[in-house]
C-alpha cells in the first residue's frame, strides 16, 4: 500500500472541534475508544497573530473569551448545552472525508493535492545526483527504487511524529488544523534540509555489527530496504488508528529483526536494544512527572495571583528566557568555549524574553490595562492564597482575567511546538535517510564500514517526504495527542509541551534513553493526572501502550518477510 492510494479511504477519519461561543468539556465514558464521531474544525484560532488573511473574524480575541469558563466550571456537568453542541455539530458534517474534512476543503482539492505529490514523488528522482552518475541501467533501476522505500519511510514519519509537536496546540486551540500542520510542512522540511545530519556511519543508531555482512552486500542492501519497508509499514497501520509510535523503535525494531534472522545474535547490539526498550519507561513517565509539576506551578502561582492576567504576562518572557537560554547551550551551543557559549545562550535568552514581551503587551496590552484598572473584576478573580498548598486545588479565573492568561499561554504554547516542529525534522529525518544513505553506498560501491557523506538534496528528499505526510494524514495522530487523551486547553497545552521539550532536551544532553513520542505522550497524560484520574482516558492510553508494545516485535517480523522477498527479487535482477 503506498501513501498516496491510502489518502481515498472512505473511513470516517478523526477530527477536532472547537466550540464556537462557549467551552464545554465533555463527560469522558469509559467504552469511548479511539474512534471518534467527525467532525467540521473551523478554520478559525483564537491568536492574533495566526489569523489567516483571509479570516473574517472582526475580533481575533472572541474565541478566548468564549473560553471563560473552561478552568473554573471545568468540573461542572453541562448535559443540556453539550447535546445541543453535538446536535450542531452533526448539522455542519458534510459529505468529505479524510484529508478534505480535515483541511475544509473540497475532495477535489484533496484529490489535486494527492495527485500532485505522488507524481512529484515519482519524478523528482531523476533529478537526483544519485540517478546522475554515469551508473549502469541496473544500478539507477536499483537507486531509483532505494530513494522510493526512502520517500515511504519519511513520508510515514511525517504522518505520524509530526502529532509531537503540533497536536497539543491543535487540541487546545492555539492552532487551527490547517495552520498547524501548514506551520509543520515548513519548519519540518526546514528542519531536515539545515540541521540533517550529513554524515552517517553505514549502520545508523548502532543496531547492527557491521562486520558479520561482509562480503554480504546484496544480503545488506536487501535488509536496509526491508527494514524501511517494515518499519514504514507499521508506522502507516499506527497512523490510521491514530497512535503515536516512536518512529526511531520502529526503525530499530526492523533492523534487529533482519540482523538476528539473517546475521545472527552476533549481529545486534544488544547493548542498545536494552536502552531503546527501557526509554518506554523512562520516557512517559519523565514527561508525565515534569507536565504534572508545570501545570500545578500555573495553577498555584498563575491562577492564584491577585491578578492572574499580570501574573501571566510576568512570567511568560521569564519561561522563554530559561527555555531558550537552555536549547541554545544543550542543543545548539555556539563555541566550544564554555563561557562564551553560555554568554552566547543568556543573549539568545534575553532576546527571546524582550521578543515575547513586546508581543503579549502589543497583542493583549488592552486586556491588561482594563484588568489592572478594574478593581471589581480584580476582587472577583482573586483567591485566597495564604493555606494554599502546592497540590492544593485552585479555582481557575474568569472573563477578562482567562482572556489574557489563554493569549499569554497560547503564544507560548505555538513557539515551543514551533521549535519542536523543527527539531523533529532535523533528528528524525535520519531515521529514513540513515538506511536509504547506506542502501545507496552499496550501489555505487563505497567500502562497507566507512562514513557516508549525505548529499544535500537527500536531505531535501527525506524533507519532501516528511512534509508529504504532513499534509496528507498528520491530522490523524494530531487527534489523539490533541484531544482523545484528555481535554486540553492553553495552559495545559503549554504545560504538556514545555515538560516534553524539556526532558527530551535534557535526558538527550544527559545521555539518558528517550522517545520524544513517548515522552509527549506522558506529558499529557501528566497533565491529565493533575487534574484527577478520571480526567484521563483509559482506554485510548491502553491502546496506545499496546501499540508502543508491539511495535518494535511486529517491524521486525515485516522485515524478516520483505528480506525474503527483496532477496529473491535481487537475484533474479543482479
Amino acid at each position: 500500500m503506498t501513501p498516496f492510494s491510502c489518502s481515498s479511504s472512505t473511513r470516517t477519519n478523526p477530527h477536532f472541534y472547537l466550540l464556537k461561543h462557549r467551552y464545554i468539556e465533555p463527560q469522558l465514558h469509559k467504552k469511548e475508544t479511539l474512534f471518534f464521531k467527525t467532525h467540521q474544525l473551523p478554520p478559525k484560532p483564537y491568536l492574533p497573530l495566526l489569523t489567516l488573511k483571509n479570516s473574517k473574524n472582526s475580533n481575533s480575541l472572541a474565541s478566548v473569551s468564549s473560553l471563560a469558563d473552561a478552568e473554573g466550571g471545568e468540573e461542572q456537568k453541562e448535559g443540556t448545552n453539550e447535546e445541543k453542541y453535538q446536535g450542531n455539530a452533526k448539522a455542519e458534517e458534510g459529505d468529505l472525508h479524510g484529508m478534505a474534512q480535515a483541511f475544509n476543503i473540497s475532495s477535489n482539492t484533496a484529490s489535486a493535492i494527492s495527485i500532485c505529490i505522488a507524481f512529484a514523488a515519482l519524478i523528482l528522482p531523476f533529478f537526483m545526483k544519485s540517478l546522475s552518475q554515469g551508473l549502469g541501467l541496473k544500478t539507477k533501476l536499483l537507486s531509483y527504487v532505494t530513494l522510493l522505500f526512502g520517500f515511504y519511510m519519511a513520508w510515514n514519519i511525517g504522518a505520524n511524529d509530526v502529532a509531537n509537536a503540533m497536536g497539543t496546540s491543535v487540541g487546545s486551540g492555539a492552532l487551527s488544523l490547517r495552520q498547524a500542520v501548514l506551520t509543520a510542512a515548513i519548519l519540518e522540511f526546514s528542519g531536515a534540509l539545515l540541521m540533517g545530519t550529513h554524515v552517517t556511519s553505514t549502520m545508523q543508531k548502532g543496531i547492527l555489527v557491521v562486520d558479520v555482512f561482509q562480503g554480504k552486500n546484496t544480503l545488506l542492501f536487501a535488509g536496509l530496504l526491508s527494514s524501511l519497508a517494515a518499519a514504514g509499514t507499521w508506522l502507516q497501520v499506527s497512523s490510521y488508528y491514530g497512535w503515536p509510535v516512536s518512529t526511531t523503535h520502529c526503525i530499530v525494531g526492523s533492523l534487529v529483526g533482519f540482523g538476528l534472522v539473517y546475521g545472527g545474535s552476533g549481529a545486534v547490539f544488544w547493548g542498545s536494544l536494552a536502552r531503546v526498550a527501557s526509554s518506554w519507561v523512562f520516557s512517559p513517565v519523565l514527561g508525565a512527572l515534569m507536565s504534572f509539576i508545570v501545570y500545578k506551578c500555573i495553577r498555584r502561582f498563575v491562577y492564584s495571583a491577585p491578578n492572574p492576567g499580570q501574573a501571566a504576562a510576568a512570567a511568560a518572557p521569564i519561561a522563554v528566557f530559561l527555555g531558550v537560554t537552555g536549547i541554545s547551550f544543550a542543543a545548539f551551543p555556539l563555541s566550544k568555549s564554555l563561557p562564551v557559549s553560555l554568554a552566547q545562550a543568556l543573549a539568545f535568552g534575553i532576546a527571546g524574553a524582550i521578543i515575547v514581551y513586546r508581543i503579549i503587551k502589543k497583542q493583549l496590552g488592552h486586556l491588561l490595562i482594563k484588568s489592572a484598572s478594574t478593581e471589581q473584576d480584580t476582587k472577583e478573580n482573586t483567591v485566597e492564597t495564604k493555606n494554599l498548598g502546592f497540590l492544593s486545588e485552585v479555582a481557575g479565573p474568569r472573563g477578562t482575567q482567562l482572556e489574557i492568561v489563554y493569549g499569554v499561554f497560547g503564544y507560548m504554547q505555538v513557539l515551543s511546538a514551533c521549535f519542536m516542529s523543527f527539531a523533529h525534522g532535523g533528528n528524525d529525518v535520519s531515521n529514513a535517510i540513515g538506511p536509504l544513505a547506506a542502501a545507496l553506498s552499496i550501489l555505487h560501491g563505497v567500502a562497507s564500514g566507512t562514513e557516508i557523506v549525505i548529499p544535500t538534496d537527500v536531505l531535501a528528499w527525506g524533507g519532501f517526504g516528511i512534509v508529504a505526510g504532513v499534509m496528507m494524514w498528520g491530522y490523524r495522530v494530531i487527534a489523539t495527542i490533541g484531544k482523545k487523551i484528555t481535554e486540553l486547553t492553553p495552559t495545559r497545552g503549554f504545560a504538556a509541551e514545555f515538560a516534553a521539550a524539556s526532558v527530551v532536551l535534557f535526558a538527550s544532553k544527559l545521555g539518558l534513553p528517550i522517545s520524544a513520542t513517548h515522552t509527549l505522550v506522558g506529558a499529557v497524560m501528566g497533565v491529565g493526572f493533575a487534574r484527577g484520574l478520571n480526567s484521563v482516558r483509559a482506554e485510548t492510553v491502553r491502546e496506545i501502550v499496546a501499540s508502543w508494545a508491539v511495535t518494535i516485535p511486529v517491524g521486525a517480523t515485516f522485515a524478516v518477510f520483505y528480506t525474503l522477498i527483496l532477496t529473491k527479487l535481487l537475484s533474479y535482477i543482479l
